[in-house]
């Protein structure tokens, strides 16, 4: 509920300092512009999630920055398309949507996660999007007892949403850490996980997104301690801490510390693909063969964009850092080769009997 608060507040905010936002009047365009479209034609963002969802929330929020900038003489329509995997308007984004640079999609982390684990209703290649714009969020590792439960003989028991959610990074850093776990599916929000720590039903989750402070103060009262990040992507493809939790170590840290040996090469290449779809929270998209005046003038508007105070505060109070600059950077790793992808599927096969259905 806070996050929706503080979106439908924002949407508000930029609406009132872009007067006639319809007709794009009155926005402030980045330093040094040089694109601009004098088309009448309409634009529109795809959003893969339900109508009033988080991913449409943020979809109408980007909107309103990017409007006035993306074209003065056009309108920017928000179109919901599909459940609130992403599945459907990645889909649709693929097979659909003409390459004229008119049309993008918003898609949660979940699309990508559907597609590393072979869910047969993708039909949508990541390595072909054209990143504009991420939002990253941190992932935070609590567990029931701190690191001393590591080393207990007893699995974890992880509260989970489920296998192809992104709480599959959870599952794989419990791999790379050398922890057993014994996952609980079908925990799929923060009430029911804090529940279930209470009860003492559940001893590790994997918080990310909006509010991750309070998130972790409801989780201590029942015992539960951060152990580690998912950290975040550096300029070369590889991981550092966390900005927003510079104390805590990330996975790997951890798993050097604990002497643990590293995974598999096409295992731990699965392991950075979805922890790089985990810690997307959206990504606004392009769909390839997209002429590059038209990414060019995308990029411009998402840069503008994140640059108006209204949405740099929704997004720390989310705990979301975005980002054009670095949403390729973001996207890459997920771009996981076949033998990685066959290594990921028989993980979750031969560990938990899971197959996509």
């Amino acid at each position: 509920m806070r996050r929706r608060f503080i979106l439908g507040a924002l949407g508000a905010t930029l609406a009132g300092a872009t007067p006639g936002i319809s007709s794009a009047a009155g926005s402030i365009a980045p330093t040094g512009t040089i694109f601009a479209d004098t088309s009448d034609r309409d634009y529109r963002i795809l959003v893969g999630g339900l109508p009033g969802g988080r991913i449409d929330r943020w979809a109408h929020a980007i909107s309103l920055g990017v409007q006035a900038i993306l074209s003065p003489d056009a309108l920017l329509r928000v179109q919901t398309a599909g459940g609130r995997d992403g599945v459907t308007g990645a889909n649709r984004l693929q097979a659909l949507v003409a390459a004229d640079g008119h049309t993008g999609a918003l898609l949660p982390g979940a699309a990508p996660i559907a597609y590393l684990t072979g869910d047969p209703r993708v039909h949508f290649r990541p390595g072909e999007w054209i990143p504009i714009l991420a939002g990253i969020n941190p992932g935070v590792i609590v567990v029931r007892g701190g690191l001393a439960r590591l080393a207990q003989p007893s699995p974890l028991r992880l509260a989970a949403a489920a296998p192809e959610s992104p709480d599959l990074a959870a599952i794989l850093a419990f791999e790379r850490l050398g922890v057993p776990i014994s996952p609980i599916f079908g925990l799929r929000d923060i009430s029911a996980v804090a529940r279930a720590f209470r009860l003492g039903e559940a001893d590790a989750v994997l918080l990310a997104g909006e509010d991750i402070p309070a998130d972790m103060a409801s989780l201590q009262a029942a015992n539960g301690s951060a152990i580690c990040t998912l950290g975040s992507s550096d300029q070369a493809g590889g991981t550092r801490r966390e900005q927003r939790f510079p104390a805590l170590p990330t996975v790997e840290e951890l798993a050097s510390s604990r002497r643990v040996a590293t995974l598999p090469a096409p295992l731990e290449r699965a392991y950075q693909a979805v922890v790089a779809a985990s810690r997307l929270d959206f990504i606004l998209i392009l769909p390839r063969l997209t002429p590059a005046v038209s990414v060019a003038l995308w990029r411009q508007a998402a840069l503008g964009a994140i640059g108006q105070p209204a949405l740099q505060s929704a997004a720390a109070a989310s705990a979301i850092a975005l980002t054009v600059d670095s949403a390729g950077l973001a996207l890459a790793p997920i771009t996981a080769p076949p033998d990685a992808l066959l290594a990921l599927r028989q993980f979750l096969f031969t560990r938990f009997g899971w197959r996509p259905n």
